[in-house]
């Protein structure tokens, strides 16, 4: 950890001692490994200012969230937009209450096929995390390109199931020909010269989609006072790392990543998937709707975006802070 980094979390220590540290509140996250969740992850080293204490738990997906939130072991989570949707449709508690990153995805291909769109997929084997955004967004480009697509052969495209972790080796390895990926992964695929771009996948109706940040109604309704300054913690932590990149890069590259990932790594990731707050009830339901269109998530009953998308927290949060 550096001399700048170990500083600015001292003095949110320091400024929880002031009074604050003391608070017994304690709320339970639920958080991704990837660059464009850095914000909410950063949310626990300032929390004491906020008056609250966070304790962070690191998933391998959303849906992983969704499960734990369930299971009653969160208060909130970080998820992308479809584990949230696809864990509202499947009996999660929850509320959608801040958006906290845009975008986020890439379609990668290895450099010597020289695949330049999409259409050139035909006969390929891509790879993609099942569930994911990525592959809703996957499947919306598909069609948009009249392509169909399925995990056994036969169809214009085979698709292979890997987690995020998983997929960059298997790119490299040559076991796939394209991926749709996550960032930082897909940044560094670009970097170490294993991949290049074919397209960032945002001209589907979904455009970029939107991370979401939820609560479980519990959460939301009965510990009103907390998830207040939970929420103003949320802004106060992106507000900087949107303020303050090299804050943002040194805490998401040293603390998240142990130094895995490169400057390029980060900063490119980031203007792929930049932090920001907000989320609508609109932009979800079209999420909702394309996941039903491309049989993602396979829901019997989708949940309709105005019963469980709440922003009241966000635009307090928000104009106690000026930011509206």
């Amino acid at each position: 950890m550096t001399k700048l980094l170990r500083s600015i979390l001292v003095i949110g220590s320091l400024l929880g001692a002031c009074g604050l540290a003391g608070a017994s509140e304690v709320v339970r996250l639920g958080n991704l490994k990837f660059a464009h969740f850095g914000a909410v992850s950063y949310i626990k080293e300032i929390a004491p200012t906020c008056g609250i204490r966070v304790e962070e738990k690191v998933f391998p997906k959303g849906l992983d969230v969704m499960q734990a939130i369930i299971a009653g072991e969160l208060d909130v989570g970080a998820t992308a937009s479809e584990a949230a949707i696809s864990g509202r449709a499947g009996g999660a508690p929850i509320v959608a209450v801040a958006g906290f990153a845009r975008g986020g995805a890439r379609l990668v291909a290895r450099p010597e096929l020289k695949i330049r769109s999409v259409a050139q997929l035909k006969g390929k084997r891509v790879g993609v995390t099942r569930g994911a955004i990525q592959e809703v967004l996957l499947m919306a480009e598909l069609a948009r390109h009249g392509l169909t697509a399925d995990a056994v052969p036969g169809k214009d495209v085979q698709l292979v199931f890997l987690s995020y972790a998983d997929l960059n080796g298997a790119l490299l390895g040559r076991q796939i020909d394209a991926m749709m990926q996550s960032e930082p992964q897909s940044s560094q695929a670009i970097n170490k010269g294993y991949g290049v771009e074919v397209l960032k996948p945002y001209g589907t109706p979904i455009g970029e989609p939107v991370r979401t940040l939820v609560m479980t109604e519990k959460f939301y309704r009965e510990q009103r006072p907390v998830a207040e300054k939970f929420m103003r913690c949320f802004v106060e932590a992106t507000r900087t790392f949107i303020d303050h990149p090299a804050v943002a890069e040194k805490y998401v590259r040293e603390v998240m990543f142990k130094n895995q990932i490169t400057s390029d790594d980060f900063r490119d990731a980031i203007r792929n998937s930049p932090y920001s707050f907000t989320i609508t009830p609109e932009h979800i339901q079209v999420t909702t709707d394309i996941m039903v269109k491309t049989g993602v998530g396979r829901m019997a009953r989708p949940p309709r975006a105005r019963d469980w998308v709440r922003t009241d927290l966000l635009e307090a949060a928000m104009g106690s802070l000026k930011l509206r």
